[in-house]
């Protein structure tokens, strides 16, 4: 029981870190698309500046309970996907650099090279985290000492590139609506056209990857042994509809809802398709790491539970007050931090 728990909310960490984190990844992938001058990139960087380092505190909390709940997948999965979680890692360094040095210095130059770091590192964390996801749904060729036999290319396979296109893709939509809600003028105007844009292209993503995982994975399996999870893919495809609606009607906050809700239940299709597997082996089924047999002790998992169930909605409640406080729109220079 308690390792389906702490499962459950391994999942929930990872779906409200792609949420929160996602539209800081998109609005920096599509920098170089949307801004026209300086005062409108000074606006894309103060659209996610006030969240984007409380919004990696969900990625180390996902890191964190993988290695305290799961070490066993932990160790696989952060050795297996090393040279991938180095490049990830390296890239939000870049980005989270850029936030703040890029106006140190008066120069068209030094700000382009920062620009560049913003959009290198808001890029690849979206393609490398969609690359990695998919292969996790897919499956890594685990032996049974529990190593990953494959290298950084084995992970560019037709299924594991789908799955970064549409993260990317996904994302950006994500940035788009956020931007939407934060810019004015023109930008707001661009922002809502890109969005209306990447709307059917994100569908069409969806409805690939679905197709793929289908055919080429085992994520279906528990929806077809219980029916009523079939209500997640049902969650997500309102929120799509929904996004694309409100977004037709000027709503920006109602279509940022519904996109947000559209990515929460992809990951947890993903993650509700692997249960009880945390990895799978490609190699044989029996080597594949559970949440049974790459889990802590049933007394670590109860004291984290009492830590988690104090801390996380403390943290959540935070996380609500500071995007209705900092979500406002930026009406002019007096509004710019960065």
């Amino acid at each position: 029981m308690l390792e389906s728990i702490w499962f459950l909310l391994w999942g929930v960490l990872w779906a409200v870190y792609f949420v929160l984190d996602g539209f800081d990844l998109g609005i920096g992938t599509l920098m170089p698309f949307l801004a026209k001058n300086e005062y409108e990139k000074r606006v894309m960087y103060n659209a996610g500046g006030p969240f984007w380092d409380g919004n990696e505190v969900w990625l180390l909390s996902a890191g964190g309970v993988t290695f305290a709940a799961f070490p066993q997948a932990y160790a696989t999965m952060f050795s297996g996907l090393y040279s991938a979680l180095m490049l990830l890692l390296f890239a939000l360094i870049l980005r989270g650099v850029s936030f703040e040095f890029r106006g140190k210095v008066d120069s068209d130059s030094w700000r382009k090279v920062w620009d560049g770091c913003q959009v290198a590192g808001s890029f690849l964390p979206a393609l490398l985290l969609g690359v990695a996801f998919a292969n996790l749904f897919h499956g890594l060729p685990i032996n049974q000492a529990h190593v990953n036999t494959g290298g950084l290319f084995d992970l560019l396979n037709p299924y594991g590139l789908l799955g970064g296109v549409f993260f990317v893709a996904m994302f950006c939509l994500h940035g788009a609506l956020w931007l939407s809600i934060r810019a004015t003028g023109e930008l707001k105007e661009r922002a809502m056209a890109t969005a209306s844009r990447l709307w059917p292209l994100v569908l069409v993503l969806v409805l690939a990857f679905l197709a793929y995982s289908y055919v080429n994975t085992q994520l279906f399996g528990n929806f077809r042994k219980s029916p009523h999870l079939f209500l997640i893919l049902a969650a997500a495809v309102a929120g799509l509809l929904l996004s694309r609606l409100y977004l037709a009607q000027g709503q920006a906050w109602k279509a940022w809802g519904g996109s947000a809700v559209f990515i929460a239940c992809v990951a947890l299709f993903g993650v509700v398709g692997l249960y009880p597997a945390i990895i799978i082996s490609t190699l044989n089924p029996a080597w594949s790491l559970t949440i049974y047999n790459a889990s802590s002790s049933p007394l670590t998992l109860k004291i984290m539970l009492g830590v988690a169930l104090v801390f996380v909605p403390v943290v959540i409640g935070y996380q609500v007050w500071s995007l209705l406080t900092f979500g406002k729109a930026i009406t002019g220079e007096h509004d710019l931090e960065y």
